[in-house]
């Protein structure tokens, strides 16, 4: 494994981390202040960044494994 390999698995793991954890905000929030509507898009929205992201380095660490 290369340097750059081992930095995109890094990456990739902190990137699943985040995922969680906006995740789990998401729901937190949605829970207690239901009418949160803004924070909620702008949350979701940087969740999905994060997949978006997540997706990306899949594909080039695991590049013969279909999506």
């Amino acid at each position: 494994m290369t340097d750059h390999e081992f930095q995109l698995l890094k990456e990739l793991d902190a990137l699943r981390i985040e995922h969680r954890r906006l995740d789990d905000t998401i729901d937190g929030i949605t829970k207690v202040r239901p009418s949160a509507e803004l924070e909620i898009i702008r949350l979701k929205k940087q969740k999905l960044a994060v997949k978006d992201r997540i997706i990306q380095l899949e594909s080039i660490i695991y590049p013969n494994i279909p999506a």
